[in-house]
């Protein structure tokens, strides 16, 4: 008897181990994603602007895309840049990495305190952070004073 309980148990979940790997591995990608932007100034003397962007509209990106048939020939010139721009969205005011005197840690550390804040209330909304990327431009020298750390976060729909 014992060993036809534990028979039947492994069976069980032999085949719940089976069935969930099989949805997992599936290729379709239920849900959405959405991208969170964080513009960070590296301008000098603190005059730039740091912010976290989040967009507040869902767009449909092929209403802005075009075919080439031949590989010259476009009509990205039918598509109007005013139809891209969205007027929804989610403005988080961040600190800029200068001061006056140089590199400001405090204002970096100021920064990763709302930006781990904005990341964890997107988790408690039900998203899940799936991908982080970043770049820079950064300041070339004496005559350019100008630059930007941007990271974009990813974040797909999580359903419970």
């Amino acid at each position: 008897m014992k060993k036809t309980l534990a028979l039947i148990f492994l069976a069980t979940l032999f085949v719940t181990f089976h069935v969930q790997a099989q949805e997992s591995s599936q290729a379709s990608f239920p849900g959405e994603f959405k991208v969170v932007t964080i513009v960070e100034s590296i301008v000098p003397m603190g005059i730039g602007r740091s912010r976290i962007i989040d967009s507040q509209t869902q767009v449909d990106a092929s209403l802005f895309t075009t075919q080439r048939t031949d590989g010259k020939t476009s009509t990205q010139k039918e598509i109007d840049r005013e139809d891209i721009k969205v007027d929804e969205l989610e403005e988080t005011k961040l600190l800029n990495f200068f001061s006056a005197s140089g590199i400001n840690f405090q204002n970096i550390a100021s920064n990763d305190a709302v930006i781990a804040s904005k990341i964890n209330s997107m988790l408690v909304q039900g998203w899940k952070l799936t991908f982080v990327t970043s770049g820079v431009e950064s300041n070339a020298g004496t005559e350019d004073g100008q630059g930007i750390f941007i990271t974009r976060l990813f974040f797909r729909a999580y359903y419970w």
